[in-house]
């Protein structure tokens, strides 16, 4: 059975950095053919899928706001990992980590093994 704990989550001023941190159970990430995303839920707007990573093709990023300032990237196969750095208010949200089998996918219905997600506020 696939379980997700995601952690490393906090309050940072704008332009500081927080890497999270997806550790992941169930499968082997660098053997078995799954994806892991990150996604963020601001209030009151919908879920987004923020990166994705699989191993077979890499890291893959969806929002231009993140490009640039967010990187996705995984350990030895257990932990898969989101710095972010420059951060902005508009990045605060309640951030998921999620894995599905096969390739990566831009949208989070397509995932189906999720974290409890972990809040990051992003703030003067």
């Amino acid at each position: 059975q696939v379980r997700i704990v995601e952690s490393g989550g906090g309050s940072v001023q704008p332009g500081g950095s927080l890497r999270l941190s997806c550790s992941a159970s169930g499968f082997d990430f660098s053997l078995d053919s799954y994806s892991v995303g990150w996604f963020r839920q601001a209030p009151g707007k919908e879920r987004e899928v923020v990166s994705c990573i699989n191993n077979n093709d890499g890291p893959t990023m969806y929002p231009r706001s993140v490009k640039g300032r967010f990187t996705i990237s995984s350990d030895d196969g257990s932990t898969i990992y989101l710095q972010m750095n420059s951060l902005k208010p508009e990045d605060t949200a309640v951030y998921y980590c999620a894995a599905r089998l096969m390739g990566c996918a831009g949208h989070p219905m397509y995932f189906n093994s999720w974290g409890q997600g972990i809040q990051v506020t992003v703030s003067s």
